[in-house]
């Protein structure tokens, strides 16, 4: 629901400037309450353009809260958007302490109360949590969606101590976000210069990262689980199952000593008010009461609330994207991690999934390079991405399978399955795919969670070693946390496979796998029902009025798969055009897309090959600037190949290109 009527009338200050102690001149829109008395001010800091680039969720929400009587001020952190300097990397000490300086200088305006709240989805996630690790003074609350605590094992970059190839994906689209020129309507005739020195100043972030494999120094900076107890002012944390970074919000509820609430719904990577898949939630409204609470001292009775409420998926089929909602219902614990959650132990028998052991034959599994794909993708996006994991029948027949009984009952799960397995090897480097499925009587199979360990990191992502070959060795694995009902008559499947493509980059070898069955268990967290279930409501989704838009040519999404079933070559293409649109009270046209190409065989994990581009388009004034660029990543048995190109047009006209082709030792992944 689109709300027009608020409270309190809304200015909106654009740009607001604010300069650091370094002289550099940071960019930023203000909305604020019309009103005399002091208010509060919740920061939002995000390199992804407020003019152009995330405008429309930007309008969506912040001007909602000012309605309401909380000032919001979005923030193009150094070198993106219109503010000055060079984005050098993601979550830097350097973007931490800007944070730190432009909280004092809100705090200190005469129409601000003194307190400040910060948030973001994602890298405004990130940061909301680096940045209260900091304690600065004036922050006394923060609200975090879709982000980690851990910048290593659960970001866009590795998994299990194993490669991600969203990785690759991502720095490319960070190539050209950072080759953007700034809007020449709030930085005048110096927008040129600017495009300039950003663009000599612009390379590829893969090479940073993929220099850093193992959980090193470089990953240990910014996960602020290094220290929870550096987190002292209250923290909300948001997230939704169908989104890679749903691990962080229990996390959090259990390690973080000061106030905290935790909500997890059925959404991909967006607000709750605005992402898909559904059901929204009124999460404004949430915001509103925990502002209010923390930074204007009113009793909102937001503290009262369960410290963690959470959607329980139901039963319904696998799809490759859910519209408009998914099944399932809203469930409460008054405490995380809970003591009425049940660790049921099943035994991996040579006969399924059992209360008891029954020691036995070694099974073994030797997947394909190709296994993996109907897994969806690390980073989905709901809504109509045809992107999320579909049903599992195929990946099941490619992996050790152990089933249980049909269910007696309807069983609920709620929490982060754990394995502990006793397995043989046939190569010192593999990769583990664990999945939990449910299986319904007609044989479907849906994914409900799972977990991948690169075994050279069993013990330690600091100091990989080899895998003994030949002979046994424990492995434990926890699986990313979920909830949901699996229905009587249905059974739970556990999956092995030892490929995860395209999700992980495989190892150099196909290998062999083998457990040994009766000395293996799973635990499963079965959740029984609470009184405080009942009482879990929301209420609906609201937004502020949307910015004055008109779409010039519509977008697509497409996920084609090839399998030549002579060569064994099978091919994945994602394509999203983003379509055209004007943004009309600003006069911006921008236009986008992207695809990734994604290529292996069968038998050959080392012809594994991604090629990712990305291609931005933004006309504003006299300004009409489009970048592209292309990643490709590709290895063989002890380095990486990675090349990267970059180009950047000013009315069709190439005015820049840059690339360069690195070879990168593989450290174990």
């Amino acid at each position: 629901m689109v709300r027009t009527e608020f409270p309190f009338a809304v200015e909106t200050v654009d740009p607001l400037w604010i300069t650091l102690a370094d002289g550099t001149r940071i960019a930023a829109t203000l909305w604020r309450p019309r009103t005399d008395a002091k208010v509060p001010v919740v920061v939002e800091m995000v390199p992804y353009r407020r003019r152009d680039g995330t405008v429309a969720r930007d309008i969506d929400i912040h001007p909602w809260l000012a309605g309401h009587g909380i000032a919001c001020a979005r923030i193009d952190i150094r070198g993106s958007g219109d503010s000055d300097g060079d984005l050098a990397d993601e979550y830097l000490p350097r973007e931490q302490q800007d944070a730190c300086e432009i909280i004092a200088h809100l705090a200190a305006l005469p129409w601000c109360n003194g307190n400040v709240g910060m948030t973001g989805i994602s890298w405004g996630g990130f940061n909301a949590l680096q940045v209260a690790a900091c304690r600065p003074p004036a922050l006394k609350a923060i609200i975090t969606n879709c982000a980690t605590d851990d910048r290593y094992a659960d970001d866009i970059h590795y998994m299990g101590g194993a490669l991600l190839t969203e990785q690759e994906m991502w720095s490319n689209f960070m190539l050209v976000k950072k080759a953007m020129a700034p809007d020449p309507q709030i930085v005048g005739d110096a927008w040129r210069a600017m495009w300039m020195d950003r663009l000599a100043a612009t390379s590829s972030l893969s090479e940073v990262w993929l220099a850093h494999q193992r959980r090193d120094e470089y990953w240990r900076q910014g996960s602020v689980c290094e220290d929870h107890s550096a987190i002292e002012c209250a923290v909300m944390a948001v997230c939704g199952w169908e989104d890679s970074y749903s691990n962080f919000v229990p996390r959090l509820l259990e390690h973080l000593p000061g106030p905290k609430l935790g909500i997890v719904g059925p959404w991909s990577h967006a607000y709750p008010c605005r992402g898909a898949p559904g059901p929204l939630i009124g999460y404004l409204q949430e915001a509103l009461r925990w502002w209010r609470h923390w930074l204007c001292g009113e009793d909102t009775g937001i503290m009262d609330e369960p410290p963690y409420r959470v959607w329980i998926t139901g039963e319904e089929r696998p799809q490759p994207f859910y519209l408009p909602d998914h099944a399932g219902c809203w469930v409460a614990e008054d405490q995380w991690p809970s003591p009425r959650i049940e660790r049921r132990t099943l035994h991996l028998n040579a006969a399924g999934l059992r209360s008891e052991p029954a020691h036995g034959a070694t099974l073994s599994v030797r997947s394909p390079a190709t296994a993996g794909r109907d897994c969806g993708r690390w980073g989905g996006y709901g809504g109509s991405c045809p992107d999320m994991p579909i049903d599992q029948r195929r990946e099941d027949g490619m992996a050790l399978c152990f089933d249980t009984q049909p269910l007696d009952d309807d069983l609920t799960l709620l929490g982060a399955p754990e394995l502990d397995l006793l397995v043989i090897v046939d190569q010192p480097h593999v990769n583990l795919s664990a999945r939990l499925c449910d299986v319904y009587p007609d044989g479907t199979s849906a994914l409900m969670s799972y977990g991948v360990l690169n075994l050279s990191h069993r013990d330690s992502h600091e100091h990989p070693t080899p895998c003994l070959v030949g002979a046994p060795f424990r492995v434990k694995l926890k699986l990313n946390d979920f909830a949901r009902t699996i229905s009587k008559g249905h059974r739970i499947r556990l999956a092995l496979a030892n490929q995860h493509w395209p999700i992980l980059w495989p190892q150099p070898k196909l290998s062999t796998l083998s457990v040994a069955t009766g000395d293996s268990t799973v635990m499963l967290p079965v959740r029984p029902p609470s009184s405080l279930d009942r009482d879990v409501r929301f209420e609906p989704a609201e937004t502020a009025p949307p910015v004055p838009t008109t779409t010039l040519d519509e977008g697509f999404d497409r996920r084609i798969v090839t399998d030549d079933v002579g060569s064994g070559e099978q091919t994945i293409a994602l394509t999203s055009d983003h379509g055209r649109r004007r943004y009309d009270d600003r006069a911006i046209t921008v236009s986008s897309s992207n695809s990734d190409t994604m290529s292996i065989g069968n038998d050959d994990p080392l012809s594994a090959k991604l090629v990712t581009e990305y291609r931005w388009a933004i006309a504003s004034a006299d300004a009409d600037t489009e970048a592209m660029a292309v990643t490709e990543l590709t290895a063989d048995e002890t380095h990486f190949n990675l090349s990267w190109r970059l180009e950047a047009r000013e009315r069709g006209k190439l005015v820049h290109s840059a690339s360069a082709t690195r070879r990168i030792r593989r450290d174990f992944a």
